[in-house]
Protein backbone atom coordinates (compact mmCIF):
# COMPACT_ATOMS: atom_id res chain seq x y z
CA UNK A 1 0.00 0.00 0.00
CA UNK A 2 1.67 3.80 -0.93
CA UNK A 3 2.24 6.46 1.95
CA UNK A 4 0.05 9.12 1.91
CA UNK A 5 1.89 11.88 2.44
CA UNK A 6 0.71 15.11 3.45
CA UNK A 7 -0.26 18.03 1.53
CA UNK A 8 1.99 20.03 3.02
CA UNK A 9 5.20 18.32 3.27
CA UNK A 10 4.30 16.80 -0.51
CA UNK A 11 4.44 20.63 -1.49
CA UNK A 12 7.85 21.41 0.96
CA UNK A 13 9.17 17.94 -1.31
CA UNK A 14 7.76 19.43 -4.01
CA UNK A 15 10.00 22.69 -3.42
CA UNK A 16 13.08 20.90 -2.42
CA UNK A 17 13.31 18.82 -5.58
CA UNK A 18 12.88 22.05 -7.35
CA UNK A 19 15.73 24.23 -5.61
CA UNK A 20 18.15 21.03 -5.90
CA UNK A 21 17.91 21.54 -9.42
CA UNK A 22 19.56 25.30 -8.36
CA UNK A 23 22.07 24.22 -5.99
CA UNK A 24 25.35 22.82 -8.21
CA UNK A 25 27.04 25.78 -7.80
CA UNK A 26 25.68 28.06 -5.09
CA UNK A 27 26.44 27.28 -1.91
CA UNK A 28 23.51 28.67 0.23
CA UNK A 29 21.04 27.02 -2.15
CA UNK A 30 22.64 24.13 -1.26
CA UNK A 31 22.55 24.65 1.96
CA UNK A 32 19.32 25.84 2.20
CA UNK A 33 18.05 22.08 0.36
CA UNK A 34 20.03 20.14 3.09
CA UNK A 35 18.07 22.28 6.02
CA UNK A 36 14.81 21.84 3.84
CA UNK A 37 15.74 18.03 3.49
CA UNK A 38 16.53 17.57 7.26
CA UNK A 39 13.56 19.30 8.50
CA UNK A 40 11.18 17.39 5.75
CA UNK A 41 12.99 13.90 7.32
CA UNK A 42 11.46 14.95 10.50
CA UNK A 43 8.09 15.42 9.84
CA UNK A 44 7.61 12.64 7.70
CA UNK A 45 8.61 10.52 10.39
CA UNK A 46 6.27 12.57 12.53
CA UNK A 47 3.59 11.46 9.99
CA UNK A 48 4.50 7.96 9.54
CA UNK A 49 5.66 7.94 6.30
CA UNK A 50 8.90 6.04 7.09
CA UNK A 51 9.27 5.14 3.35
CA UNK A 52 9.45 8.20 2.21
CA UNK A 53 11.48 9.23 5.14
CA UNK A 54 13.90 6.39 4.33
CA UNK A 55 14.61 8.02 0.59
CA UNK A 56 15.21 11.29 2.02
CA UNK A 57 17.56 9.96 4.61
CA UNK A 58 19.14 8.15 1.46
CA UNK A 59 19.30 11.98 -0.27
CA UNK A 60 20.84 13.43 3.29
CA UNK A 61 23.51 10.81 3.26
CA UNK A 62 25.17 11.91 0.05
CA UNK A 63 24.06 15.89 0.14
CA UNK A 64 27.45 17.34 1.87
CA UNK A 65 27.53 21.31 1.88
CA UNK A 66 31.04 23.04 1.76
CA UNK A 67 31.45 26.20 1.12
CA UNK A 68 34.13 26.85 -1.76
CA UNK A 69 33.75 23.98 -3.39
CA UNK A 70 31.44 22.19 -5.81
CA UNK A 71 29.44 19.72 -5.47
CA UNK A 72 30.45 16.30 -6.18
CA UNK A 73 27.66 14.05 -5.80
CA UNK A 74 24.87 16.86 -7.36
CA UNK A 75 24.14 14.26 -10.00
CA UNK A 76 24.13 11.17 -7.69
CA UNK A 77 21.64 13.23 -5.56
CA UNK A 78 19.77 14.65 -8.54
CA UNK A 79 19.09 11.26 -9.63
CA UNK A 80 17.68 9.94 -6.36
CA UNK A 81 15.77 13.73 -6.55
CA UNK A 82 14.18 12.77 -9.64
CA UNK A 83 13.25 9.59 -8.37
CA UNK A 84 11.39 11.31 -5.38
CA UNK A 85 9.44 13.49 -7.88
CA UNK A 86 8.08 10.21 -9.72
CA UNK A 87 7.33 8.65 -6.67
Amino acid sequence: MAEIIPEDIQKDLEKACSLHQRTSSDYKKCMEFNKLMSELLGRLEDADCYRAADRVMGILLDCNPREGAHCDKVSMVGEKVKKFEKG
